[in-house]
């Protein structure tokens, strides 16, 4: 892992805190923000790289808001509801890519649906953003330095996002431009992986 360089550059507890929010989007066991993130990004091709840095900023946008709001107790959810919202989340957005994908294939196009999607991921941020508050205000408990920490725990977050959006896009130059996968059927893969794994998600959390 690559955070060790920003050791030296911050303090300690700085670090740690990018380190905390590094390892929670990493963490392969909560793999539901990456599923979310590769399920936005499955929309698009290789050469749409400003399309899926537009999303991610406007999901990042959202999920920032909610993760410092919801922190400072200024807005407050079940935590049932959050892990039942954001499998949601990402089923309805693996929909939307699929029925998107078959009506290109018809011949039909929809850049509106483009604009659509930017405020789904706002919007969705918004959900995993609670999402994120939970395990923050569980690891913070009482300082008076919480602005510092919640910057710290974000950027951790962001740059393990970014990590993951770099990977995902090396593995669709990889796929598209290599072995000539079609981005139809690349997008119909991975959306349909998350559409699967999130439903599964959803009934796991309404019925545990």
């Amino acid at each position: 892992m690559y955070l060790h360089i920003l050791h030296p550059i911050f303090d300690a507890e700085f670090y740690d805190y990018v380190k905390l929010g590094w390892d929670h989007i990493i963490d392969i066991k909560a793999y539901d923000h990456l599923l979310f993130v590769m399920t936005l990004c499955a929309l698009f091709t290789f050469n749409e790289w400003r399309k899926i840095l537009v999303i991610i900023t406007a999901f990042t946008i959202g999920h920032s808001l909610t993760l410092a709001l919801s922190t400072l107790d200024y807005i407050l959810l079940p935590p049932d509801w959050v892990e039942v919202l954001i499998p949601m989340t990402i089923f309805f957005t693996a929909m939307t890519n699929i029925v998107r994908k078959k009506k290109e294939s018809e011949g039909k196009t929809f850049d509106k649906l483009v604009v659509v999607n930017y405020f789904i991921a706002l919007s969705f941020g918004l959900i995993h953003g609670l999402g994120f508050a939970n395990n923050f205000k569980f690891m913070m408990g009482e300082d008076s330095s919480i602005i510092k920490q919640l910057f710290a725990f974000n950027s951790g977050l962001e740059l393990g996002q970014v990590t993951i959006v770099i990977m995902f896009l090396a593995l669709l130059y990889i796929s598209t431009r290599v072995f000539n996968v079609l981005h139809r059927e690349w997008t119909v893969f991975f959306s349909g992986a998350g559409a699967g794994l999130s439903l599964m998600m959803i009934i796991d959390n309404l019925f545990k």
